[in-house]
């Protein structure tokens, strides 16, 4: 199958252009915003956001990211300095992972096997 469908989560931003800021210079995602939507994407990941007024939206929503590539993100990411960035270490279910969140509360984790 040349297309496969996929899952891609629509995460809530308080304002568009500090969700691109942030996902462009401090993770290295490209994006681009479409009236009240946007979207940003690496590679094989791909974000969608929609633009909210309330913080709760933001603040109770998370992804999980998950792949080979993650031990390079982690040191991409320490190394570039990015805020609230947690340990990269082995979690009770068996997974390597790190998380973080956005400026608006979105809770980013990235895991992989462990290594």
């Amino acid at each position: 199958m040349s297309d496969p469908a996929r899952c891609i989560p629509i995460l809530a931003s308080l304002d568009l252009a500090e969700t691109l800021a942030f996902y462009r210079d401090q993770l290295g995602f490209t994006g681009e915003t479409y009236g009240d939507y946007a979207i940003v994407r690496r590679q094989a990941m791909e974000l969608h956001f929609w633009l909210c007024k309330d913080r709760i939206y933001p603040e109770h929503t998370a992804c999980y990211i998950r792949g080979g590539q993650v031990p390079a993100l982690y040191a991409e990411f320490a190394a570039r300095g990015v805020p609230g960035l947690s340990d990269f270490a082995l979690r009770p279910w068996i997974m390597q992972e790190f998380h973080l969140h956005d400026p608006h509360g979105n809770l980013l984790r990235f895991g992989c096997a462990e290594v």
